[in-house]
């Protein structure tokens, strides 16, 4: 897994191992440590996957790639002499081993990747989610501020979901629990154009259900997006109420309507 100029790099130290005197026999006395050698190769394995980079291979080509492959050693606080020494007593005398090193550093960089996978991921999701609103919600708030009220401007004319997940426990007293939202035109607001009402009636059972709202922007260049996660009937005033909300996200499906 070890690019082409390593191996060079490696085979040139058995070599260079071979033609000395036969009576300097292999031993494990002062190799580089299996952890640390897995550290150096993993290390290695990066740099080479850095040199294939335009970017990084322009920067680097004042040297040679097994220059750079002995500045990643000495990082590690050994030399090449040692390096050489380490990988000439695995490969002769303990190649099962090697292999397994090797399966340790196919190890590390697999968790290097999907870590990276990872955090790829998630910032494509914030990315995309078009929400400004707070990341949860819950009622008995702590600072006892309960409004789930938000007002987000959309400057692209297509279709909307607006996704979260509510529990909603069985204590709540609330009447008619519901999410409720509106789509409209600045320009329209008090003439009772182009404004698109959707109401979600909430399950109180004490587990967390997904729900959806769809919008329609159908006008340019701008929309705006207003309602609350949480609303009920004016006969909630004064009772109880037991919810939380998360794993909210506003994305945009599509331009065509």
């Amino acid at each position: 897994m070890i690019r082409y100029a390593f191996i060079i790099m490696i085979m040139f130290s058995l070599l260079t191992g071979s033609c000395s005197s036969r009576k300097n026999k292999l031993d494990n006395k002062d190799l580089i440590p299996e952890k640390d050698l897995v550290s150096i190769l993993t290390d290695i394995h990066l740099a080479d996957g850095l040199l294939e980079l335009p970017s990084i291979n322009s920067w680097a080509s004042s040297f040679d790639s097994i220059s750079s492959y002995y500045q990643v050693i000495e990082k590690h606080g050994y030399s090449k002499k040692a390096l050489d020494e380490t990988m000439h007593y695995y490969f002769l005398k303990e190649p099962k081993k090697l292999n397994k090193i090797y399966d340790q550093v196919l190890g590390e960089l697999s968790k290097m990747e999907a870590g990276v996978d990872k955090e790829f991921s998630r910032e494509n999701a914030r990315n995309l989610n078009l929400w400004t609103g707070k990341e949860f919600y819950e009622s008995p708030s702590p600072d006892g501020s309960d409004s789930t009220k938000f007002e987000i401007t959309l400057f692209k004319k297509g279709i909307y979901t607006l996704s979260f997940t509510v529990t909603l426990f069985p204590d709540d007293q609330s009447v008619n629990p519901e999410a409720f939202g509106i789509m409209y035109s600045p320009d329209s607001v008090g003439t009772g154009k182009n404004r698109y009402v959707k109401t979600i009636h909430y399950i109180k059972d004490g587990r967390p259900h997904n729900y959806y709202l769809t919008f329609f922007a159908i006008k340019n260049p701008i929309n705006q997006l207003s309602g609350w996660l949480y609303d009920a009937d004016i006969r909630s005033y004064g009772l109880l109420k037991h919810y939380t909300i998360d794993n909210i996200s506003l994305k945009f499906n599509n331009a065509g309507i």
